[in-house]
């Protein structure tokens, strides 16, 4: 047997467009949550009467605290437990949320919503990479595409159901509650059908057999007859901790780490990722804080998620098609971008019109959606899909630090306990440092190029003819030491 047609999971009696179909349909109604946009404006009515107070710097808080724990074990269950019963976890966890949002009248109750809410964030990994085991390597890009879209369709319709449910209906905040908890439950059901791979990318590895044949870890650990037992048994005699997948990838790692554009983009991704998510989880604080929602029924919560949400991937579309020589102009294009989201926030944190910050926060998060496919290109192009996996994941657990940290401090009553207009003015603050960072090393990145170009063309004018030459062939080194996806 040919461990190629083995390993093919194309193979018709697979049925691998239709579980690809079913899994984006999942995607879909996962995120089909109307009552999401609203969840602070609900926290602080009258339904629940928290304070401002309680929802910034006691409630909010887990929510950061939450992902950082359970970000790293998710990551590691997702691949070994092979993905489904992970999906059911995340969806179990949203059923979690809006019953403590439904019957939860404590500040306690709303941290325990804030851990599940923490722990659906993290699960996001397993709908992600679960598509690639359906498909050949050919199909990946496409697929990935399919599965991305049908999230943010999802956001896109939940935001304009949300909105449209408070604006024409009237509708009270917990009836909205209640149809995002029927929904919910429904995404749960999916779940239990979705189809369990074989095939992971770490734990559940190929096992080439003494007859050509391939049978993957996850058999081995389920023998039906005597032979497969002893082999079991002699493999375990023969285990090596070395020899795992996920050692060899971390060893195999550090070889390049040493590459100029993955260090930068990997510091934009912990970096910039950790106040642009900060920003998003007070953002309706501040919102209520301009516009309280006690005093005024008119709140757009869930139309400024649909626009944003739509600008957001048209910008990451768009991404894909700029044409720029990433090696000289990258740190400038960040330090436009991060400046950007600076003045924005600046915008945001001292208008007193509902409406100029509304338009800000969707300027700020299409301005980050734009980078953010640029990034991963950059950090996926020389590494293997593996690699890149867990690459991202590394970047991902370090912002994830980053953040918990921050909001000990700044957000956390333990902490300063900061009101919600003086945290946005450290976020501005520390979105300026980025950018005067940015700039730095964009202007001495240029700096070297310019001089290194000059010296070249006095000593060799034929090279002066084509001052690419040395960064891309500084770039292609760099990627013939990598494995390539």
């Amino acid at each position: 047997m040919d461990p190629e047609v083995a390993e093919k999971p194309a193979d018709p009696g697979d049925c691998w467009k239709f579980s690809v179909m079913y899994l984006c349909f999942y995607g879909f109604m996962a995120q089909v949550k109307p009552a999401e946009s609203f969840i602070t404006p609900y926290l602080l009515g009258p339904d629940k009467n928290f304070t401002r107070e309680q929802v910034t710097n006691e409630i909010t808080p887990v929510l950061s605290y939450s992902y950082m724990s359970v970000l790293v074990p998710i990551f590691l269950l997702t691949d070994y437990l092979r993905y489904k019963p992970v999906l059911i976890l995340q969806s179990l966890s949203h059923v979690a949320i809006w019953i403590l949002l439904l019957f939860g009248t404590t500040v306690l109750q709303m941290q325990f919503m804030e851990f599940f809410y923490g722990i659906t964030m993290a699960a996001r990994v397993a709908y992600s990479s679960y598509i690639f085991t359906l498909v050949t390597p050919k199909s990946y890009q496409k697929v990935a595409s399919y599965s991305r879209s049908s999230v943010l369709l999802g956001v896109f319709v939940s935001s304009v159901l949300g909105q449209l449910f408070i604006t024409l209906a009237n509708m009270p905040f917990c009836t909205l509650n209640y149809i995002s908890l029927g929904c919910v439950i429904f995404a749960f059901t999916l779940t239990l059908f979705l189809k369990r791979p074989k095939r992971t990318m770490f734990f559940n590895q190929k096992v080439p057999q003494a007859n050509g044949s391939v049978m993957y870890e996850v058999d081995a650990i389920e023998p039906t007859s005597v032979a497969l037992v002893d082999q079991k048994i002699k493999a375990r005699r023969k285990w090596d901790w070395r020899e795992t997948a996920l050692v060899k990838m971390i060893m195999e790692l550090k070889n390049t780490v040493r590459s100029p554009r993955l260090k930068l983009w990997s510091l934009w991704w912990v970096f910039n990722s950790t106040g642009y998510y900060l920003v998003v989880y007070y953002v309706q604080i501040l919102w209520d804080n301009i516009y309280p929602s006690r005093e005024n029924r008119g709140v757009y919560n869930g139309g400024v998620d649909a626009v944003a949400t739509l600008l957001g991937a048209i910008a990451s579309f768009s991404a894909g098609h700029v044409t720029l020589r990433w090696s000289l102009w990258a740190e400038l294009v960040i330090f436009v971008v991060t400046a950007l989201q600076a003045s924005l926030l600046f915008l945001m944190n001292t208008t007193s019109n509902i409406w100029v910050c509304y338009v800000g926060f969707v300027l700020f998060r299409s301005s980050h959606q734009l980078l953010v496919p640029i990034a991963i290109f950059q950090i996926a192009t020389s590494l293997s899909k593996e690699l890149c996996a867990l690459v991202f994941g590394i970047n991902t657990f370090l912002a994830t630090i980053l953040k918990t940290i921050i909001t000990l401090i700044i957000a956390d009553k333990r902490g300063l306990g900061l009101h919600v207009n003086n945290q946005f003015f450290f976020y501005i603050g520390y979105f300026s440092l980025l950018a005067v960072i940015y700039l730095g090393r964009g202007l001495y990145v240029f700096g070297t190029y310019y001089r290194e170009n000059k010296g070249r063309g006095s000593q060799n004018p034929e090279q002066a003819e084509c001052p690419a030459a040395e960064p891309d062939r500084m770039e292609d080194e760099i990627q013939a030491t990598c494995p390539k996806a």
